[in-house]
């Protein structure tokens, strides 16, 4: 089982995929991986995510496969029946971290505080999305919550886009970011998977 480091470092951007036709989801995730972006975090958000992170994981061995939106511990426990190697929540309370933590599951629980980032800290969690990133003071928030917390290390998501993501790369505790603009959603509609492979090398691009 890979660490949420691993996981964190393998891609500089993390698409959040909303499967809502699951015959996109293959290709999808196909024309993701390459484009560049090989850790991929399918929400909870629909029906069809479940089965999306079982089929893209038959699909696709090689890629990183995890399950967002995550937030009671029947989530956790059908996401990891699903094949989840990984689970990303928007905040996290103690049954939900509790859960993640006994079915040893590599868990990036969301804060947008310093106080929420302690509580977990203290529980030995040192990878947290930050969330909603642009909403809860972007750069600025987590540069100046890299000062007192330099042992974390953060995916921010919400509101981040091609224009900023490297704004907040450049912090030294971030270790990626989440975002879905390359998942165009009319794109997606007419099946153009030769755009979202496009996209999505300009974002896995960033980290160079």
């Amino acid at each position: 089982m890979r660490d949420v480091e691993q996981i964190l470092t393998r891609s500089p951007v993390i698409p959040v995929i909303v499967i809502e036709d699951i015959a996109d989801a293959v290709p999808l995730a196909r024309a993701l991986y390459q484009g560049g972006l090989q850790v991929l975090e399918v929400t909870l958000r629909t029906e069809q995510g479940l089965a999306a992170i079982t089929e893209m994981r038959s699909a696709l061995p090689d890629a990183i496969i995890g399950a967002g939106t995550v937030i009671s511990g029947d989530d956790v426990v059908r996401s990891k029946a699903a094949g989840a190697e990984f689970l990303v929540s928007p905040g996290c309370t103690p049954a939900l971290f509790d859960s993640a933590m006994a079915e040893q599951m590599p868990f990036l629980p969301g804060v947008n505080s310093p106080s929420e980032a302690m509580a977990l800290l203290e529980k030995g969690q040192r990878h947290l999305k930050f969330f909603p990133a642009e909403a809860a003071g972007g750069v600025a928030m987590l540069k100046s919550i890299g000062g007192p917390l330099p042992q974390l290390r953060f995916c921010p998501t919400g509101g981040i886009n091609l224009s900023n993501a490297k704004s907040y790369m450049a912090l030294s505790n971030v270790a990626c970011v989440g975002g879905s603009w390359m998942l165009d959603a009319k794109a997606i509609a007419s099946k153009d998977w030769g755009l979202i492979e496009k996209l999505a090398s300009e974002a896995a691009a960033l980290k160079s």
